[in-house]
C-alpha cells in the first residue's frame, strides 16, 4: 500500500493539479483532482501529458472546465466518501451546464463504475488505471451522447512512452513510477484488484525519464510503485514467477535500478517508496550507503507488531522479521530515517496483540507514521472471509493511543537533529514565512530557514538551531 509522501496521503482533502500550455489548437480545458497516494498523483500528470497531446488546456477554474477528472483512491472508506461526496457537487455544476463531462479515474473505477454511471449518474466517463490511452476516444463517445467506459486491467501496461507533463510543480522534486500492480495479497488491500497484477517498467525509460528531469533543473526524484523492492526486469514488464538463468542474469533488480539512477548525476537526489518488509534486501540496503545521493530514508510499513495479526493479514513476515530488518538498517545505515503505516482494529484484534503495535513503535522509535483504523474494502481476503468484529469505538480508541504515541516519538526523532548540520535541498518558501525557505533532509524532515541570497533548487548546509515537534529551524552554514 503506498502512502509515502508526507503532505500526499489519503487523508488529504483532494488537490487540484495544475498545468499552464500555450497549446496552438486548444480544444477544451481540463479541471484535474487527485486523492490518494503518490502513485495517484504521479497518474494524473499522465493523463494531463495524454489530454494535452490532444489539444487539452487545464485549469485551476472550476467554472471555466469542459471535463473534469477526479483520479480516486479506494484504499479507505473515507476517501471513497470524500470523492462521492465531492462528485455530488460537481453534479449541480452538470445541471447548469449540460455539456460538461464528469469522469472518474483510477481506483475506484472497477468496483463503483455501475453506480457511478448508472444507478447515481454522477459522472459520463469512468477509467481504470491501466486505461488512460483510452480518454481522448472515450470523450469522444460522451460527445456522441453515451456514458464511456474502460477498467479494463492489463498484465503489459506501464505508460513508460509516455512524459508525464509535470502538474504544480516546484521544478526541483518529482515522482517517477518505476512498477504498476501488485502481487501481494494482503487481506486488508483493494490494490491488486484495482492496480492488477505487478509490472516493472523497462529500467532504460525510468533512466531517460530521470535524466529529462535533472536535464531540466530538478534535483531530486522519487522512485515510485507500491513495493518497489520487488521491481525486477527481466526483458518484460510483468515479473515472471520462476525466471531463467539466463534472464536472471540479464536482469535489472531494484538495488541496480537505485544505483542507475544515483549514477545520472550525483547533484540528483534519490528516494524511493513504497517497501516491503519481506523484500527489502541488504543488496538495497548496502547501495543506499554507497551513495551519497540516495537518501538515508526508508518507509518501511509494519501494519501490526503482533505476529499472528501480521499472519492474519497476510504480510509475509513476523515481527521478529521486521526488528531484524531494523537493526539491519540501522548497522549499515546509522542516520537513516524510517516511517511507518499502522492499521488498528483489523480483524480479531485483541488488546494484547494492539499493545504489541505498541510497545515495537516504541522500540523503534519511528520518524513518523501513517496512522489509521481499519475499514473493510469490498473484495478484499479479509472482507470475504473474516470478520469486522472490532468495533468502531476500540477502532478509535488504539487509533487515538498509536496517534499520541507517535507525536511523542516524532518529536524526540526531530529534536535529535537539533544541534547538527543537514543538507537540504531547497524546495519552496516557508509556508509561514515569505523571508524563510523550506526544504528537506537525507532522513525526509522539513528544514525552514532564512533565505539569504539562495534559490530554489540549491542545495545548503542548514544548523538546525530550533525545533517544533515536526521541523528542523536553523541558519545556512
Amino acid at each position: 500500500m503506498l502512502t509515502e509522501e508526507k503532505i500526499i496521503d489519503e487523508s488529504k482533502q483532494g488537490q487540484t493539479v495544475l498545468l499552464e500550455t500555450n497549446h496552438a489548437d486548444v480544444k477544451r480545458k481540463l479541471y484535474l483532482e487527485s486523492y490518494g497516494c503518490a502513485m495517484n498523483f504521479a497518474d494524473s500528470e499522465v493523463v494531463a501529458s495524454i489530454l494535452v497531446k490532444d489539444g487539452f488546456a487545464t485549469t485551476n477554474n472550476l467554472a471555466e472546465a469542459d471535463v473534469i477528472f477526479m483520479n480516486t483512491c479506494a484504499i479507505r472508506d473515507n476517501a471513497e466518501t470524500r470523492v462521492r461526496t465531492r462528485l455530488q457537487d460537481l453534479k449541480k455544476l452538470k445541471k447548469q451546464n449540460p455539456s460538461l463531462v464528469i469522469g472518474v479515474l483510477g481506483c475506484m473505477a472497477e468496483r463503483l463504475k455501475s453506480k457511478l454511471l448508472e444507478e447515481e449518474k454522477l459522472v459520463d466517463i469512468v477509467v481504470g488505471p491501466d486505461a488512460y490511452r483510452d480518454l481522448p476516444n472515450l470523450i469522444e463517445q460522451v460527445d456522441s451522447g453515451q456514458r464511456a467506459v474502460n477498467v479494463l486491467l492489463s498484465r503489459e501496461e506501464t505508460y513508460a512512452d509516455i512524459s508525464p507533463v509535470r502538474l504544480s510543480s516546484n521544478g526541483v522534486t518529482a515522482f517517477v513510477s518505476i512498477t504498476r500492480g501488485c502481487d501481494n495479497m494482503c487481506a486488508f488491500c483493494v490494490v491488486p484488484f484495482t492496480r492488477g497484477r505487478e509490472r516493472s517498467r523497462d529500467p532504460e525509460s525510468i533512466i531517460q525519464e530521470a535524466t529529462d528531469l535533472f536535464e531540466k533543473g530538478y534535483r531530486e526524484v522519487t522512485l515510485l510503485g507500491q513495493n518497489v523492492d520487488s521491481y525486477l526486469w527481466t526483458g518484460g514488464g510483468l515479473k515472471k514467477d520462476n525466471p531463467t538463468k539466463e534472464e536472471l542474469v540479464n536482469s535489472t533488480s531494484f538495488a541496480q535500478l537505485l544505483e542507475k539512477v544515483a549514477l545520472i548525476n550525483p547533484l540528483l537526489r534519490v528516494r524511493f517508496s513504497t517497501s516491503h518488509p519481506k523484500d527489502m534486501t541488504d543488496e538495497v540496503l548496502f547501495m543506499i550507503a554507497k551513495y551519497e545521493n540516495i537518501c538515508n530514508y526508508i518507509h518501511l510499513p509494519v501494519q501490526s507488531g503482533n505476529s499472528a495479526m501480521l499472519h492474519q493479514m497476510n504480510r509475509g513476515y513476523t515481527r521478529e522479521w521486521y526488528k531484524e530488518r531494523i537493526t539491519r538498517i540501522r548497522e549499515l545505515i546509522p542516520d537513516c530515517g524510517i516511517s511507518t503505516d499502522t492499521i488498528s482494529g483489523f480483524c480479531g484484534e485483541t488488546d494484547e496483540q494492539h499493545a504489541d503495535t505498541i510497545s515495537l513503535m516504541e522500540w523503534v522509535v519511528f520518524d513518523f507514521a501513517y496512522m489509521f483504523k481499519y475499514s473493510e474494502r469490498p473484495g478484499t481476503l479479509a472482507a470475504r472471509k473474516m470478520k469486522d468484529d472490532v468495533s468502531e469505538e476500540v477502532k478509535q480508541q488504539r487509533l487515538a493511543e498509536i496517534v499520541a504515541l507517535q507525536q511523542r516519538l516524532s518529536e524526540i526523532k526531530t529534536k535529535a537533529g537539533v544541534g547538527k548540520i543537514h543538507k537540504v535541498l531547497i524546495e519552496s518558501l516557508s509556508k509561514k514565512s515569505k523571508v524563510h525557505f523550506s526544504g528537506r533532509n537525507q532522513q525526509n524532515t522539513t528544514v525552514v530557514f532564512p533565505k539569504e541570497n539562495y534559490s530554489i533548487g540549491d542545495y545548503v548546509n542548514v544548523l538546525a538551531t530550533d525545533c517544533t515537534s515536526a521541523t528542523l529551524i536553523g541558519h545556512v552554514v
